[in-house]
């Protein structure tokens, strides 16, 4: 959890620096597709504003990830490099404080998952799994064998 001390906050601007492990954030991911390689490393700058929060700074996570089309795996890196989050203390959308604190830790979790990629693509132009493969005559040529996908478009519906 990454929480910020509002009496501090009043003396000087705080600057965090460290690490959030996959525990602390509970991304609760859904997706077999995508696992986290890496603890979240975060460089930010709190100010106290007359009636907010204002945190600005930079956040990185890396993911292992699987291509939707091909199935192969690849890292995924997940920068917020100009991230900022502006915490009302006052109003109807006021943030709970707990203990003279507040947690960035919601506020931080959700942005992240903002930026995952839907449909990880190891490249933009990734081709995808093969559709024909190579089959070894007995006169040791080689014939493409059709796909399945090829032999139900011959089909008459």
């Amino acid at each position: 959890m990454l929480s910020i001390n509002l009496r501090h906050l009043e003396l000087k601007d705080l600057l965090l620096q460290g690490e959030l492990s996959l525990k602390e954030l509970d991304f609760e991911l859904h997706d077999e597709l995508i696992r986290i390689a890496t603890p979240l490393k975060y460089d930010l700058k709190v100010e106290k504003l007359h009636d907010s929060i204002l945190v600005t700074g930079e956040m990185r996570l890396a993911l292992d990830c699987e291509c939707v089309r091909c199935l192969k795996p690849f890292k995924f890196k997940v920068n917020l490099d100009d991230w900022a989050c502006h915490l009302p203390l006052e109003g109807e959308d006021k943030v709970t404080i707990y203990n003279d604190s507040v947690d960035l830790t919601p506020y931080i979790r959700e942005d992240m998952l903002l930026e995952f990629p839907q449909h990880p693509l190891c490249k933009p132009d990734c081709a995808g799994l093969k559709k024909k493969s190579k089959v070894p005559k007995a006169d040791g040529t080689e014939k493409l064998k059709p796909s399945a996908w090829s032999e139900l478009d011959k089909l008459k519906l």
